[in-house]
């Protein structure tokens, strides 16, 4: 019998740090849904920031699918981390972040500090953040996988990600 040890390793601080800068620097994430009509996966790219309390946020249009999606079934997935110039793209740190979506309310004061938050990486959301189909989404980070690189995977856990 051969035993094949998991390639994946628990968080270090080393993930921890990396898990961090991936999610402080990344303005776009793929979103992984479940089509609203098909019952299929989509995928989608859309804008991404933190919040202050260290929570994937987004800014999601009612006339986009992938909103409809969230709103009939919030259980996504988030892609961050983007390929450099030069090398290998599978060789580049990549995270995969299990969520739920939750929208917030526009009348609550947590929907203005995400509203501050967005507009902090992506200003030029100003135009068209204040339309009534435009809605923020934060992610409740369920799990999380980390690729750092060839031989660095790591699972980490919510707990994980805010230590970072």
């Amino acid at each position: 019998m051969v035993n094949n040890p998991d390639p994946v390793r628990n968080a270090d601080n080393e993930a921890r740090a990396l898990a961090a800068d991936l999610m402080k620097t990344a303005r776009f994430a793929s979103l992984a849904v479940t089509h609203p009509e098909l019952d299929t996966p989509y995928v989608t790219r859309i804008g991404f920031a933190m919040s202050e309390q260290n929570a994937p946020i987004s800014l999601v249009s009612d006339l986009s699918l992938h909103t409809k999606s969230l709103r009939k079934n919030p259980q996504c997935a988030l892609l961050v981390g983007e390929p450099e110039d030069r090398g290998d793209p599978l060789t580049h740190p990549r995270m995969t972040l299990i969520t739920k979506a939750i929208f917030v309310g526009r009348e609550t004061t947590a929907y203005q500090n995400l509203r501050k938050d967005y507009l902090e990486t992506h200003p030029k959301s100003k135009l068209y953040i204040d339309f009534g189909d435009f809605n923020l989404v934060q992610f409740e980070i369920q799990s999380a996988d980390l690729n750092g690189g060839f031989g660095k995977a790591y699972r980490l856990t919510p707990k994980d990600l805010l230590r970072a």
